[in-house]
């Protein structure tokens, strides 16, 4: 079908070229009556065409700019004015291929993934390599990936390490290389030697399975890619036939009303908005960014208010084990990191990556295959290890299966102040300890919301299922305007609804809680490589690779995208005014009008094609005043008596009673919270964005934005401590861990108001 379109598209162009050819280089007059024919003939195609389509359009109550095209190239026959309608319909057939062309990138760019999918697979077994079809494979089943091979499902890694080209799914050219346990996805190339995987999912549940359906699903939804051009065309027919009836009014000569409707013709609106978009759309898909059509990157550049789920969006992406806590004397902790890592080989969430991670660099060896796996998305798997009935999972899931001893409230009270991601073990239904990991920050989560922020998002809002505390934590440190936690998919759903009724939303999340929301909100973005296939369904634009920062820049381009059509678009309407008032004023025959305008279209085509090109960096600004530094390092110098008290504190609290113990960390919490951390959000929300725009480069204050959120932590974590103080009498652990606080908080602050002066100095004036 498309290669039928294409080549009805290439034939509507050159029937007219050649006549005109014929036209141009015989000009004698013995064959004019024939040269006419034929001009005739090669434009009634293209002029029966647009009337299908325009007729179309009218029945689906849509008026466009194609009209003018069908009234100057009628015309233009009516008035005996062959070689001009020849050049028309050559130029609306020019104008459909380079648009066709356009699209078809972005499409080959998007599509491309159907190629790489593998279609049988290497299973190893006791008697050798066995070889079977992709469909077919099973959790559990090891397989070998040979040199230039696609991996077929998501597994972790079992060879101590793989060189991979995942240019397909995150966009990136060169190899990356990775280690046993890490996480494998389908659809990456193994580019360096034969490598051994477990399958951890069907075929149909992968990554590159998933991908392929959302693209599939953009294919079909996509709507036709030009129509910004239909809003100009409201006021811009009137207009032109307006000018059109004064023309023949005043001059009585209808030869000038079709030199004006000729020069009119709005090819700079058919072509700069749809080249320009699409443009955008591929340039999009090249980064590893699917855009669902014109629609959704017209919405993207819009957006303003913006709500981010935080587990596996803002957080997941980098999870690392802390520390192992064994309860039980039958189990070290080596044990109980094998049994996780055991267990984790058939699953694909982040912690199983980083649970097989630290088993392989612990050398804990070769893992026993766990037998009747089940897993409950989100909260854990049962299974068996060697003959022993293993849970795994959130504490909750863990519980709920399994009992504990009389230590379990304890050991919990110093969970609350760790503030880590619990990974809790039971054999035989007895909790007999837990693994502890940090939930970090994807690195690029800090950088993708200060772009944002310079993009045009005004309000950033975190959404959680997640307890407030925990939530806070995350949220506060990044400098986001809201943290809203405890939030049921229900929830979610009714904050995004409640503000797109007044802003252009955006919510991004990965989640099968987060569909419903993705689907409310004016642009859903979805985080693909990872993500649901149900969250990637609902979304507009679904990220590829598991980069937050490639959302910023799909936004930057998606705003070039639309500036650059727009100012294509005035670029050709403007020189098509100018061109109609010589028209009128008989200055301009029609068809050097016809071929003036060719060369209008091509000005506008080019300047849309800025979008492949144009670069989205920005220059520095040094704009920073003596008196704005000086009120700066005044503040500073305001709080330098609240961190000598911090070394103050740290030296009383071991000489203190219990009640001037809780006395001195209740009130220095308090001051911490009013002064400091106040100080440091205001950085985060109100300086930073400023500062950045007189910097050079994309996130000129990444390392020390860092340095808030560790000030925030250390800050939270002093005031846990302290209420612990509150309600324990043997405090001499819990005193030894608030000098540590109070100690490092002190070094991070005077170090970084340090930094900030010296910049401050570097940017005055």
């Amino acid at each position: 079908m498309k290669n039928s379109r294409l080549l009805l598209d290439i034939m509507l162009l050159i029937f007219p070229l050649l006549a005109l050819m014929l036209y141009i280089f015989n000009q004698d007059a013995t064959w004019a009556q024939s040269t006419s024919i034929i001009l005739i003939i090669s434009t009634i195609p293209s002029l029966l065409l647009l009337i299908y389509e325009v007729v179309k359009s009218l029945s689906n109550h849509k008026f466009g700019v194609d009209l003018l095209a069908i009234l100057s190239m009628s015309g233009a026959l009516w008035m005996n004015e062959p070689a001009t309608a020849a050049v028309i319909a050559a130029m609306t057939a020019s104008g459909r291929f380079l648009e066709n062309y356009a699209r078809g990138r972005a499409e080959r760019e998007m599509v491309a993934l159907l190629s790489r999918v593998p279609r049988v697979a290497n299973r190893l077994t006791e008697d050798g390599i066995q070889v079977i079809p992709v469909e077919s494979i099973q959790p559990g089943y090891l397989l070998l990936v040979k040199l230039g091979e696609t991996i077929p499902v998501d597994g972790p890694l079992v060879s101590v390490s793989a060189v991979l080209n995942e240019s397909s799914i995150t966009g990136e050219s060169l190899p990356v290389t990775r280690q046993t346990g890490e996480l494998l996805l389908s659809g990456t190339i193994n580019a360096g030697d034969a490598l051994k995987m477990h399958a951890a999912r069907a075929a149909k549940d992968s990554t590159l399975q998933g991908i392929i359906s959302v693209v599939e699903q953009a294919g079909q939804a996509r709507a036709p890619a030009a129509r910004l051009a239909d809003r100009y065309a409201v006021w811009f027919i009137p207009f032109t036939l307006i000018v059109a009836w004064l023309a023949w009014l005043v001059s009585q000569d209808p030869i000038r009303a079709l030199a004006v409707l000729v020069v009119a013709t709005p090819c700079p609106l058919l072509l700069a908005v749809p080249v320009a978009l699409v443009s955008g759309i591929s340039r999009c898909a090249k980064r590893g960014i699917l855009i669902k059509g014109s629609t959704a990157l017209e919405q993207l550049a819009r957006a303003d208010y913006l709500f981010f789920d935080k587990t596996g969006t803002l957080t997941g992406g980098m999870a690392k084990l802390m520390s192992i806590h064994s309860f039980s004397p039958h189990f070290s902790q080596p044990d109980l990191l094998k049994l996780a890592a055991s267990m984790d080989q058939l699953s694909c969430h982040v912690i199983a990556s980083a649970i097989l991670q630290a088993a392989q660099e612990q050398g804990l060896g070769s893992l026993p295959m766990p037998e009747s796996v089940q897993e409950v998305a989100g909260a854990g798997l049962t299974g068996k290890v060697n003959g022993q009935q293993v849970c795994l999972g959130t504490l909750d899931f863990v519980l709920s299966k399994a009992r504990a001893g009389s230590w379990l409230e304890s050991a919990r009270q110093r969970l609350f102040i760790e503030n880590s991601t619990v990974v809790a073990i039971a054999v035989n239904a007895e909790l007999v300890g837990w693994l502890l990991f940090s939930d970090q920050l994807r690195l690029e989560t800090p950088r993708a919301l200060r772009m944002l922020r310079k993009s045009g998002v005004h309000e950033i809002v975190m959404l959680t299922g997640d307890k407030q505390e925990v939530a806070d934590s995350i949220g506060t440190g990044l400098g986001v305007d809201q943290v809203l936690a405890e939030l049921t998919p229900e929830m979610k759903l009714k904050y995004v609804s409640s503000a797109s009724s007044a802003h252009c939303t955006m919510m991004v999340g990965d989640g099968v809680n987060d569909a419903p929301a993705l689907a409310a909100a004016g642009v859903g973005v979805a985080m693909g490589a990872r993500g649901t296939a149900a969250a990637a369904e609902s979304a507009d634009v679904v990220l590829l690779t598991d980069r937050l920062d490639r959302l910023a820049e799909a936004k930057a381009i998606a705003k070039l995208s639309i500036r650059i059509a727009r100012q294509s678009v005035w670029l050709g309407m403007g020189l098509c005014c100018a061109a109609m008032g010589f028209a009128a004023l008989g200055l301009l025959p029609p068809f050097e009008g016809a071929l003036l305008q060719e060369l209008i279209d091509l000005l506008a085509i080019m300047s849309a094609l800025r979008v492949l090109a144009s670069g989205l960096a920005r220059q520095a600004v040094r704009t920073m005043s003596a008196e704005q530094v000086a009120t700066l390092r005044n503040e500073h110098q305001m709080l330098q008596p609240l961190l000598q008290r911090l070394t103050e504190v740290a030296t009383q609290l071991p000489l203190a009673s219990p009640e001037e113990r809780r006395t001195l960390m209740k009130t220095l919490h308090e001051q911490l919270t009013q002064d400091i951390l106040a100080h440091e959000q205001q950085d985060e929300q109100g300086l930073y964005p400023t500062m950045t725009l007189m910097l050079a480069g994309d996130d000129p204050l990444a390392a020390m934005s860092r340095s808030h959120q560790e000030i925030y932590l250390l800050v939270r974590k002093l005031g846990q401590l302290s209420n612990l103080l509150q309600n324990t009498d043997d405090s001499s652990g819990t005193v030894q861990d608030i000098q540590q606080c109070l100690y490092g908080l002190e070094a991070i602050l005077r170090l970084h108001f340090a930094q900030e002066e010296e910049l401050f100095s570097g940017l005055q004036k």
